[in-house]
């Protein structure tokens, strides 16, 4: 006796916030891999729905970027952090050593480095956003707790630009562990937290004495 047909099973239906969660992490996808040059029409597309439905969750493409935005960098900004980095009851090393290594867990991911790399190609004002809360919530924070260990007074302005350089040293080498490998292509140490307590020691080591040379040099 020939087994019937089995019926199809009904599709669920996502709901409004579904949907829309499903659009941003296609979007994530795409804006990863071919950067933010498609035209609505063809983000739709490569989503997998139609152009109305998208404008039905975002009106345009910037609206699009924006959530984009939101959900890869501010989203997975973690708020203990701020707290961590001021802690004096831990000694300075042992606050960086936990911050980098955790931020360098969230930042080193093949969307946050290929959508950063491609919002300063092509989408002026995107990383702006994102790279003054990282002065004002890290590069300040770690340049007071450091002037504190090193026993210096305030900066100049001169000098306080000059110090700003001297923390990108840091965060750019950490960065760009993720360039290597997301955007190069290029291997990288599979330890990374080992990798990043080699730079901050070698951090930690100049710091100090580069304070003080900036207060005689200027």
């Amino acid at each position: 006796m020939a087994s019937r047909p089995q019926r199809p099973q009904p599709v669920r239906r996502l709901s409004p916030a579904e949907r829309e969660q499903q659009i941003v992490t296609k979007a994530i996808g795409y804006f990863a891999t071919h950067g933010f040059s498609a035209s609505t029409r063809e983000l739709a597309r490569e989503i997998g729905i139609t152009q109305p439905l998208l404008y039905r969750y975002f009106p345009s493409k910037d609206a699009l970027v924006d959530r984009v935005f939101q959900v890869v960098y501010l989203s997975r900004w973690n708020p203990d952090w701020d707290a961590l980095l001021r802690d004096r009851d831990k000694p300075l090393a042992r606050r960086l050593q936990l911050f980098y290594q955790q931020y360098a867990a969230m930042i080193l991911q093949s969307d946050w480095i290929r959508i950063f790399i491609f919002a300063g190609l092509t989408r002026q004002g995107i990383n702006d956003r994102y790279l003054a809360s990282l002065r004002e919530r890290v590069f300040d924070v770690v340049l007071a707790e450091l002037r504190h260990e090193a026993g210096v007074a305030a900066p100049t302005p001169q000098q306080y630009e000059d110090e700003i350089e001297f923390i990108w040293g840091l965060h750019a080498a950490i960065f760009y562990i993720g360039v290597r490998k997301y955007v190069y292509g290029l291997p990288v140490p599979e330890d990374t937290d080992r990798l990043i307590a080699q730079k901050l020691d070698t951090f930690l080591g100049c710091a100090p004495r580069a304070l003080k040379n900036l207060r005689k040099s200027s």
